[in-house]
């Protein structure tokens, strides 16, 4: 005998929440991309709410701490600090996690200067 009365009414109950949860946390994402003014430009993907997980790439150390507090507020965002990233850059996690498997914290170091927002340092020295 079950102690629940009606499972397929709960389940459904359950369901019906998790997706208005979905679709809160959609709206925080929105307005924090909006407040780092991701939305405006022209290089950020438009189909992020679709990624399960968003990758957001940050340049420093100082950013990623003054953005730490919204890792924990927000679901669904994953923070990298890449100090070759000129500006902060989100990609989809999923890609992320298939580019970087079986490889060495040296080789994802390495990787992170041509890619995930990391650009060659333009070399400032007089030649």
């Amino acid at each position: 005998m079950s102690v629940i009365k009606d499972e397929k009414k709960l389940l459904s109950a359950i369901k019906r929440i998790d997706e208005k949860i979905d679709k809160n946390n959609d709206q925080k994402i929105l307005a924090f991309f909006e407040s780092l003014g991701l939305t405006e430009r022209e290089d950020v993907p438009k189909n992020f709410l679709d990624w399960e997980t968003i990758l957001i790439v940050v340049p420093d150390r100082h950013i990623s701490h003054e953005l730490k507090y919204y890792k924990f507020s927000i679901s669904r965002l994953f923070f990298v600090t890449n100090p070759y990233a000129d500006k902060i850059h989100i990609y989809d996690f999923e890609e992320w996690k298939n580019v970087t498997r079986n490889k060495t914290q040296f080789q994802i170091r390495e990787m992170m200067k041509s890619s995930f927002g990391g650009v060659k340092k333009a070399n400032t020295e007089n030649e």
